[in-house]
C-alpha cells in the first residue's frame, strides 16, 4: 500500500519530465536525425503503453508537477536547438516570449487559490499570440511547400479551382500535388483571403483546441474552480518545446486537435450525435484520423452508428473534389505518400533501419504493427469501456505507434500525440463512460 502511494505520488512529476523530454528532443528533431532523438520517442510509446496497461488512477496535477514541467519547457526552448527561418532579432523576440511566458506561467501556477488557473492561462495565452505575431510577421513567406500549397490552395478555392488539379509556383518541395484531405484548406483558407497567410487561421484554431480543453476541464457538473486543474495544462501545451517553429513553418495538427477536442466536449455533455460533425471535420481534413475510428466504434458512448455516420460524413465533404477529378484525388492523398521516397530526418524506426543499418523495411511490415497495435487498443477499449481521459490516451498510443514505423512523421504529427496526452491530462473524470451511459459519477 505505501508503495502504490508513493506511486501515485510520484506519477504527477514522472508525467512532467516525460513531457518535457518528449518535447523537447522533438524541438531537436526539425530537420536532422538522430539516434537519440528516436530512441526517446520509443521509450514515450513503451512509457505510455505501459502506462495504460496498468491502467493507474491519475492523481490530479499538482502545482510543483506542473510548474516542472512548464520551467523544463522554458529550458528546452533556450538551449535546445531549433529550426527557424526568422532572423536573429525575430527569433530572439519570439523565443524570448515563450521562454519568459513559461517561466511566468510556472511562478503564477504556485498561486494560492483557483485564480492561478486563470493566471496561468492568461501567461501562456499571451506568449503564445505574441511569440506567433512574430514568427508569422518575420517570416512573411517560408521556405516549405506546406506553406507554399496551403497558400495557393486557398487562392484556388477562392476562384473554383481544384486544388488536386494545381500545380505550386515557388515550392521548394511538393509542386503537383496536395497531399492533404480538402478540408485542411478550406477550413485553413480564411485566414489567406482576410489576414494573408493562412498561420493566422492556425492560430485561430489553435485557440478554439484551447478552448474545447478548457471546457473538458470544466466538466458539465463542474464550476469555475475546475479551471484549476485544465488552465495550466493549457499553457504547457502552448508553450511547449517547437511551438515557435509549427507556427512558423505552418504545420496543421493544431486543426485537427481542435476537432477531436470539440469531439470530445460534445460527447462528453451528451451531445454525442452533434459530435459527428467536428469529428468528420477533422477526419476529412487528414487522411492518418481515420485509425480512431476503429476505438470509437467499440466505445460505448460514441458507438458504431455514429462512428459510421461520421465516415458517412467525411465521404460526403470530401465528395466535391474526389468527384470533379477521381484520378488527381487519388494521386494526391493516396498513391503519392505511398510511394513517396523516405525522408532522410524523420525520426522514426523505419529511417532508424534505413540510415543506421542501411535496410528500406518491406512495406507490410509497419503495417502490421499499426495493426497490430491498433487491434489490441480496440480489444481493451472494448472490454474495458474507459473514461474519456482514458480513451483520450490510447488514441495517442495508436497515433504514435503509426508514426514511430512511419517513412515521414516529424514534429507536428508527434505533437498531436502529446496535445491528446495533455487532453487526457486537462479532462475531468465526469466526463467518463459510465456517466455517459447514464449512471452516476461523482466530479473530482
Amino acid at each position: 500500500m505505501l508503495l502504490r502511494a508513493g506511486w501515485s505520488r510520484a506519477l504527477p512529476y514522472a508525467v512532467s519530465l516525460a513531457w518535457v523530454a518528449f518535447f523537447a528532443v522533438l524541438q531537436w528533431s526539425v530537420v536532422r536525425f538522430k539516434v537519440p532523438i528516436v530512441v526517446v520517442l520509443t521509450l514515450s510509446a513503451l512509457a505510455l503503453a505501459a502506462w495504460q496497461w496498468r491502467r493507474p488512477a491519475v492523481p490530479p496535477a499538482t502545482r510543483r508537477s506542473i510548474s516542472l514541467a512548464l520551467l523544463g519547457s522554458a529550458a528546452a526552448l533556450a538551449w535546445v536547438p531549433s529550426f527557424t527561418y526568422l532572423d536573429t532579432g525575430a527569433r530572439r523576440w519570439a523565443l524570448g516570449a515563450f521562454i519568459v511566458g513559461a517561466v511566468l506561467a510556472a511562478v503564477l501556477v504556485q498561486r494560492p487559490g483557483p485564480a492561478a488557473g486563470w493566471l496561468t492561462l492568461g501567461a501562456g495565452v499571451t506568449a503564445y499570440l505574441v511569440g506567433s505575431v512574430v514568427a508569422i510577421v518575420g517570416d512573411p513567406a517560408p521556405r516549405i511547400d506546406v506553406w507554399v500549397t496551403l497558400q495557393q490552395a486557398s487562392d484556388g478555392l477562392l476562384h473554383g479551382q481544384n486544388m488536386y488539379a494545381m500545380t505550386w509556383t515557388g515550392s521548394p518541395g511538393i509542386r503537383d500535388a496536395f497531399t492533404y484531405l480538402p478540408w485542411t484548406a478550406v477550413l485553413l483558407a480564411p485566414g489567406r483571403w482576410l489576414a494573408g497567410d493562412v498561420r493566422w487561421a492556425l492560430v485561430l484554431w489553435t485557440l478554439v483546441a484551447c478552448a474545447g480543453l478548457l471546457l473538458l476541464g470544466r466538466g458539465p457538473l463542474a464550476g469555475r474552480r475546475a479551471l484549476w486543474a485544465a488552465g495550466p495544462i493549457v499553457a504547457l501545451l502552448l508553450l511547449a518545446p517547437g511551438t515557435p517553429t509549427q507556427v512558423e513553418q505552418a504545420w496543421t495538427e493544431p486543426l485537427l486537435l481542435a476537432g477531436l477536442v470539440w469531439w470530445g466536449v460534445l460527447v462528453s455533455r451528451d451531445r454525442a450525435w452533434w459530435a459527428v460533425i467536428p469529428l468528420a471535420l477533422a477526419c476529412a481534413s487528414k487522411q492518418h484520423l481515420v485509425l480512431l475510428l476503429p476505438v470509437l466504434l467499440v466505445w460505448r458512448p460514441f458507438g458504431w452508428g455514429r462512428t459510421l455516420a461520421t465516415g458517412a460524413l467525411t465521404g460526403v465533404l470530401i465528395a466535391p473534389w474526389f468527384l470533379a477529378g477521381p484520378a488527381d484525388f487519388v494521386h494526391d492523398t493516396i498513391s503519392l505518400l505511398v510511394t513517396f521516397h523516405p525522408i532522410r530526418f524523420a525520426n522514426t524506426l523505419y529511417l532508424l533501419a534505413l540510415n543506421v543499418f542501411g535496410v528500406t523495411l518491406p512495406f507490410w511490415l509497419p503495417g502490421l504493427v499499426v495493426l497490430g497495435t491498433l487491434g489490441a487498443v480496440v480489444g481493451v477499449v472494448r472490454r474495458r469501456q474507459p473514461d474519456l481521459p482514458e480513451l483520450w490516451r490510447w488514441l495517442a498510443l495508436v497515433l504514435l505507434v503509426a508514426n514511430l514505423v512511419n517513412k515521414q512523421a516529424f514534429y507536428n504529427q508527434f505533437w498531436l500525440v502529446g496535445a491528446l496526452v495533455a487532453a487526457s491530462l486537462a479532462t475531468r473524470a465526469s466526463t467518463s463512460s459510465g456517466r455517459l451511459a447514464g449512471k452516476t459519477v461523482s466530479a473530482t
